[in-house]
């Protein structure tokens, strides 16, 4: 189970973090040159390589943060009456957070709506759920089980890709032809395929 659900979990991330990526090229060059600059005539991206791509793990964190890939977070029942940000919760009330709503909350995020990476540059923000503002994968006793491998898969992956091909969109595509609305369902995907060119970067050598 811990294996299928990081699986669903990284495909879906990957994919809008190259949405997101194709809608903003700055940040796609510039996560393109940080891999490009680091790596150098390496073929592809190792796991070892992973801790100096600053830039990278600031651009999968934006993405988890507007699209965390369980936007309802599994749902808790509370053991006795309790009052919450001024709510009065009764005793044995099942309580389901939206992980999705408070990645965009403007009380906590500036421009919610806009992809900007840099928010995150010294930040204290993790996953391990201890940030309310940021809770991608839950917090406590029952975080998603699949979260470390997911994060394994969804840095190197996406490395390599941005590392080792060059993207476009088909043509007569716009930036702003790429569809950005959610298909419903528990891990939450693109409603549409994205659909990209990719061209074989070749590092000097």
């Amino acid at each position: 189970d811990i294996f299928i659900g990081g699986t669903e979990t990284a495909s879906a991330t990957l994919v809008w973090a190259m949405a997101e990526l194709m809608r903003k090229p700055e940040a796609m060059k510039k996560l393109q040159h940080e891999l490009r600059l680091a790596l150098k005539t390496k073929d592809m991206v190792e796991e070892n390589d992973l801790h100096q791509l600053q830039y990278l793990k600031l651009v999968i964190k934006e993405t988890l943060r507007q699209h965390p890939p369980l936007p309802l977070l599994v749902p808790r029942v509370s053991s006795q009456e309790c009052n919450v940000g001024g709510y009065s919760i009764p005793a044995k009330t099942r309580v389901i957070v939206n992980a999705w709503a408070i990645g965009r909350d403007p009380n906590s995020w500036q421009n919610p709506e806009e992809f900007i990476p840099e928010r995150f540059i010294n930040s204290h923000f993790d996953y391990k759920g201890k940030n309310f503002e940021f809770i991608p994968f839950g917090s406590g006793r029952r975080m998603c089980p699949g979260l470390h491998f997911a994060m394994a898969v969804v840095e190197l992956v996406l490395a390599n890709l941005i590392y080792c091909f060059d993207w476009e969109l088909p043509c007569g595509k716009l930036l702003e032809d790429i569809d950005m609305i959610e298909a419903p369902g528990s891990t939450v995907h693109k409603r549409e395929a994205l659909v990209l060119l990719a061209k074989h970067f070749s590092p000097s050598k």
